[in-house]
């Protein structure tokens, strides 16, 4: 599971279940290709934050380096993972992937505070 949320005042713009297992890093990858796609769509140009250095590391590669099992209980989130990386490289990637300073400003606000 992973969500979009304005940082600012923790509305969520999107919010999205995913059958079967993954990692925090696959969602947070997905997630950040969820919120670049959402912008593109919307014409808007809003600065994207991340905790998670390995998911913007991925992003930036336009490819997602898990080592994450494939199987019948991550065939879903893999599905996912091969449409994020294909709009990846069919679109400008315009839009930068910030580090959410944790120690600084708390929890990032979309991580469900789960953590």
């Amino acid at each position: 599971e992973y969500q979009g949320v304005y940082t600012d005042t923790s509305t969520e713009i999107f919010h999205k279940k995913i059958d079967g297992l993954g990692t925090n890093n696959c969602g947070e990858f997905l997630a950040l290709v969820h919120a670049m796609a959402w912008l593109h769509e919307q014409k808007l140009t809003l600065p994207i934050y991340s905790d998670s250095d390995v998911a913007i590391g991925w992003v930036r590669q336009k490819k997602c380096n898990t080592s994450l099992v494939k199987d019948k209980d991550t065939k879903p989130i893999y599905s996912l993972i091969k449409r994020a990386e294909e709009w990846l490289k069919s679109n400008e990637t315009k839009y930068t992937v910030y580090k959410w300073l944790t120690k600084d400003w708390g929890e990032i606000p979309a991580d469900f505070g789960r953590k």
